[in-house]
């Protein structure tokens, strides 16, 4: 998995690391007796009190009556449907984004919408969202309504633009909002100050899904389904599933349904063919699929099409009809993907240079900027969150704008869980007024505008205003594991049933472990991933360690790990994949 999240704690550079065990309560709450003692202890060092947060099934999805406006948008997109109306949807550039078009434009063809069309902003011309010059590529196509996905919330100049050209705006969104919402006709995020909806965590593809699930409601009250087939939302959980977990919300218990009910299609062979090319192009057996891969394989391929180019060719793959059309898609975005990763690699290494002149370690820095000419703006976010898990620092790299707006640089910022990054960009700019041209985003990841003069003294505000918000704790980087493990735990019936305890994810951590274990053997496989041979309790066990250069002479080490199967020839191995290492004297 080359893509898969890298090992740290031997480079000079890194942050310090300390290694705590998740707290439990005392006592365990009763979740089963059929559930392993593991798994139960597992769970409730996750926060989980009753056996009904652990239910997966359809039925345990939380019904859409709270989500605000959800009626309203349904409403009148049934209207539509009913009355042949045109329906445009207009998506964001990243894997969330693409999934909810594809979804969006799938479903409504299956509820029988007639005339449904897509449009998707390329970053680099126009940026993030609905904005009045999307409005206007928008208007030859003659909506009558337009349907944003995953973005909207804080489109007030292109909802009011789209309004003047006489079209009905649905907003479909997840992002905190701003001060000002748009005037739409209607506007659905559970986000939203007045929406009760329970679960806050939904993905975009997660809110539109609920959305079109009402619609199917309404077209069903109306008759619309006596005289054709009605659809089975349940066949369109493959792509609700690979953009929240492609988008890195929160599993939390309705987003863990979500998750789980559409990698179940998935490993069953019902999901479309876009999702099977994925999966084939990056390696992983369908039958064997998790929401790591999706993670870490298939969502980063989406992702590399909206980073390098346009976002079309990821949701062209996922609206394929057959396999053959699926496959040419699917090989096009893994080469995009390639020319990511290579681009990736050598920025990952300017910025590490970058910071190198003047190291956090002497304690005068808190949050860290990182700018060079000629980076390229879709990639900036990889390297700000890389960076920030190589020296546990509020992160924001940034890239010219690009020709449009030769003047300006495009940053992304990515925080650690005690610094809600937005809102430290909120502080930023009514502390300097005007100092930041445009900004949004989430607790742990933003996206900002700055004039390029501007970039020294933003830099210099960031770190202030991070120093003045983070915890001097927070400093340290802490990796929260589950405890140590047993020898008589560590093998392949455990990775079994650790994996089936899933979906793991943001917000309920895969299942991590720490421990000693002597130095067998090392070497280097790939590119920069070390394999080692441990023995633990009397135990060899193989493990890898991605992203991390050799040990050395190195007889014991300490190490976090995760328990993984991994396929060998026709053989299914143990394999623990290796978070952090740290010698042993």
């Amino acid at each position: 998995m080359s893509e898969a999240p890298a090992a740290s704690g031997t480079e000079s550079g890194d942050a310090a690391v300390s290694i705590v065990s998740r707290p439990l309560p005392a006592p365990l709450p009763p979740l089963g007796d059929d559930l392993p003692p593991l798994l139960r202890r597992v769970y409730a060092a996750r926060g989980v009190t009753a056996p009904a947060e652990l239910d997966r099934s359809l039925r345990a999805l939380l019904p859409p009556d709270e989500l605000t406006d959800a009626d309203r948008a349904a409403e009148r997109l049934a209207r539509a449907v009913m009355a042949r109306e045109p329906i445009l949807v207009v998506g964001d550039f990243d894997a969330d984004g693409a999934t909810a078009v594809a979804l969006s434009v799938s479903l409504l063809g299956a509820l029988g919408a007639e005339a449904v069309d897509f449009l998707v902003p390329n970053r680099f011309e126009f940026g993030y969202g609905l904005s009045p010059e999307i409005v206007e590529l928008a208007v030859p196509r003659a909506p009558r309504v337009l349907v944003t996905v995953d973005n909207g919330v804080s489109s007030v100049a292109g909802v009011a633009a789209a309004n003047a050209a006489g079209i009905d705006v649905i907003v479909t969104d997840h992002h905190l909002p701003g001060a000002t919402l748009p005037d739409a006709y209607a506007l659905v995020n559970p986000n939203r100050a007045d929406c009760t909806f329970a679960s806050k965590a939904l993905a975009g593809v997660g809110v539109i899904y609920y959305v079109l699930g009402r619609v199917r409601t309404r077209l069903r009250e109306a008759g619309w389904f006596d005289a054709r087939p009605e659809p089975n939302l349940a066949d369109w959980l493959d792509l609700v599933a690979l953009g929240t977990v492609a988008d890195v919300v929160p599993l939390d218990a309705n987003n863990r349904v979500l998750v789980h009910q559409g990698l179940a299609r998935m490993r069953a062979g019902r999901c479309r063919p876009g999702i099977r090319a994925l999966a084939d192009v990056a390696g992983r057996r369908l039958a064997a699929l998790s929401a790591q891969d999706l993670g870490f394989a298939l969502g980063p391929r989406l992702n590399a099409a909206g980073r390098l180019e346009d976002m079309t060719l990821g949701i062209r793959c996922l609206l394929a009809a057959t396999d053959a059309e699926a496959r040419e898609r699917a090989r096009a975005l893994d080469e995009l993907n390639r020319t990511r990763r290579a681009l990736e690699r050598d920025m990952v290494r300017d910025a590490e240079l970058l910071v190198a002149g003047h190291p956090v370690e002497a304690g005068d820095r808190f949050g860290v900027c990182v700018y060079e000419p000629g980076w390229h703006q879709g990639i900036v976010g990889i390297v700000a969150g890389r960076l920030r898990e190589k020296i546990h620092r509020p992160v924001v790299a940034f890239a010219e704008a690009g020709p449009a707006a030769p003047d300006e640089l495009k940053g992304s910022a990515r925080s650690l869980p005690d610094l809600h990054v937005r809102d430290a960009l909120d502080a930023i700019a009514a502390r300097y007024p005007g100092l930041l041209m445009r900004f949004g985003g989430h607790a742990m990841a933003a996206g900002l505008s700055i004039k390029r003069v501007h970039y020294d003294r933003f830099a210099r505000a960031f770190d202030a205003e991070v120093a003045r918000r983070l915890p001097a704790e927070a400093l340290t980087r802490t990796l929260v594991t589950d405890g140590t493990l047993a020898g008589e735990d560590m093998n392949l019936a455990t990775a079994r049933a650790l994996a089936a305890g899933g979906p793991w994810g943001q917000g309920f951590p895969e299942p991590l472990f720490h421990g000693e274990f002597e130095v067998v053997n090392q070497r280097v496989v790939g590119e920069d991933h070390l394999k080692l041979v441990l023995r633990h309790d009397g135990r060899v066990v193989d493990a890898i360690a991605f992203r991390q250069p050799p040990l050395g002479d190195v007889a014991r080490l300490r190490a976090a790990y995760r328990l993984n199967e991994y396929d060998y020839g026709q053989t299914s191995t143990l394999q623990l994949v290796v978070e952090h290492i740290e010698p042993v004297a």
